[in-house]
């Protein structure tokens, strides 16, 4: 085969290539290729494992479940608080408070920062509530799904209540109110965390479920969250978590007795 032929049958396979990396191209490029989808979000009322980025269960949250497990097995539990991190804070910003108000009671505090419905519900599915019998759970979950709608919210803490009376049944239940967030009356979520802690209040049988919202607590006269008691309108301080103690002492004392 002369020169020429080869430069032609070069020329024409380089063409070939272009046109077949134009035609990968705009396939990709094809507007009507539908774009990957988002896995759907776990439902509020059935129990999940925490996960992190890779899909794993997160690192953290198995070493706190793990440190629960151990604590159940390791001495009387009178009192359990059963919550996200606003019940985790128990143990920093709030241990002084802790430790004036529920020492007496032999408590326990089950609080992971970051949870959501879901994961306590694994929580209590996976042994946590295995062996004890506290006379009281001090239960507030549901911030962390403040994306979900009201009422599946409602929901899965409806689930979690049925849930506790039946792996306790010698244990009441002091349901919270899910503490106000965002700094003005008129965030959004203020309005939702409302109705769902409607749905929650009609859980008080007067025996062994009573609820307690202590939301107000928290605010100035005109709905203000401070920054005196929240300073990221979310997380108690010192001082916030006084004015939960304060405020929950009296039930308390008297579902302890």
């Amino acid at each position: 085969m002369n020169k020429n032929m080869n430069k032609k049958f070069g020329t024409i396979a380089f063409t070939l290539v272009l046109m077949l990396g134009g035609l990968h191209a705009f396939a990709l490029a094809d507007p009507t290729t539908k774009p990957a989808t988002k896995p759907a979000p776990q439902p509020a009322d059935v129990a999940a494992v925490k996960t992190g980025k890779d899909g794993t269960p997160d690192a953290g949250f198995m070493k706190m479940h793990q440190s629960f497990l151990k604590r159940g097995k390791s001495g009387k539990i009178g009192v359990l608080f059963l919550g996200d991190s606003i019940t985790q804070g128990w143990s920093g910003r709030g241990k002084d408070v802790w430790k004036k108000s529920y020492d007496s009671y032999d408590p326990a505090n089950f609080g992971i920062g970051g949870d959501k419905t879901q994961h306590v519900l694994w929580r209590m599915d996976n042994g946590e509530l295995d062996g004890i019998s506290p006379k009281v759970v001090v239960l507030m979950i549901g911030t962390n799904n403040i994306g979900y709608p009201a009422d599946e919210i409602a929901k899965a803490d409806v689930k979690i209540v049925a849930e506790l009376h039946e792996k306790l049944p010698q244990t009441k239940v002091l349901l919270l109110g899910i503490f106000p967030r965002g700094e003005k009356p008129t965030d959004p979520a203020r309005a939702k965390i409302k109705k769902v802690n409607a749905e929650l209040a009609k859980l008080d049988d007067g025996k062994t479920t009573r609820y307690l919202d202590i939301g107000d607590k928290f605010l100035t006269d005109d709905g203000t969250l401070t920054k005196e008691i929240m300073p990221d309108a979310l997380h108690p301080n010192a001082r916030g978590y006084q004015i939960w103690a304060d405020a929950m002492q009296p039930l308390l004392d008297e579902m302890m007795k």
